[in-house]
């Protein structure tokens, strides 16, 4: 068995990327949403390099993460990505990938009741946030 702490940024963004939207998916189904463009929609509030973005900044800002999931939040943004995000700048891209490789990394560590308090906050802060900005 490999050591989760062994695995490299990318990798880890990889798997939080797929959990992480898997979770927003499921949410939003359950708010009532089944139209695929209006669930797209919705999801790119919650799931685009830019709103992860801004959630993580808002994490460090609520001293929301631990020590280690900060240290993996680095690795995964300081990861050297041979790909680019299609709607993001670099900055925010790697924001974006450090963001989803906690989320990787607590998944692949089976943490899943810390997992989902993240990304509950998450969908809380998402959701708090909009009501006071117009779209």
């Amino acid at each position: 068995m490999i050591d989760v702490n062994l695995i490299n940024g990318i990798a880890l963004a990889f798997e939080g990327d797929a959990v992480y939207s898997l979770y927003i998916r499921r949410h939003l189904i359950f708010q009532g949403l089944t139209k695929p463009n209006k669930l797209h929609h919705q999801a790119t509030k919650y799931v685009s390099a830019k709103a992860q973005a801004s959630l993580v900044v808002a994490m460090l800002e609520a001293q929301l993460l631990t020590e280690k999931e900060e240290e993996i939040y680095r690795r995964g943004r300081n990861a050297n990505s041979h790909t680019k995000a299609k709607n993001a700048d670099i900055v925010t891209y790697r924001m974006s990938t450090g963001f989803e490789a906690v989320m990787g990394y607590l998944h692949m560590l089976d943490q899943i009741e810390r997992l989902e308090e993240l990304i509950a906050w998450c969908i809380d802060f998402v959701e708090n946030d909009r009501k006071d900005k117009p779209e």
